[in-house]
């Protein structure tokens, strides 16, 4: 499983949370929830942590993307791909094996 973002999604987390220098954002599942959701009743969520058991992570525009251990259930072996839709100004994050 790997963590694909483009440029342009990435800015869009620097500019919305503004951020001015490198930092580390987590994503994790959460119970309930709208946010690209993968299965039902579960949902992403974002938050700026430090790694501690990385499953997976990668670095775009000086931010750290990364996916715990604890968290990689939820995946199932599916790559999470991170797009900014151009239409809503806002990140897409899609699935694909």
């Amino acid at each position: 499983m790997i963590i694909q973002i483009t440029e342009e999604a990435a800015n869009w987390f620097k500019e919305e949370y503004d951020i001015a220098e490198e930092a580390s954002l987590r994503f994790f599942v959460r119970y309930g929830g709208g946010m690209a959701g993968r299965l039902p009743g579960f949902s992403l969520g974002v938050a700026f942590e430090q790694p501690v058991r990385v499953h997976t992570e990668t670095t775009v525009a000086g931010l750290t993307f990364f996916i715990e251990e604890a968290d990689a259930w939820y995946f199932e072996d599916e790559n999470l791909i991170i797009t900014l839709d151009e239409k809503t100004n806002e990140p897409q994050f899609t699935y694909e094996a």
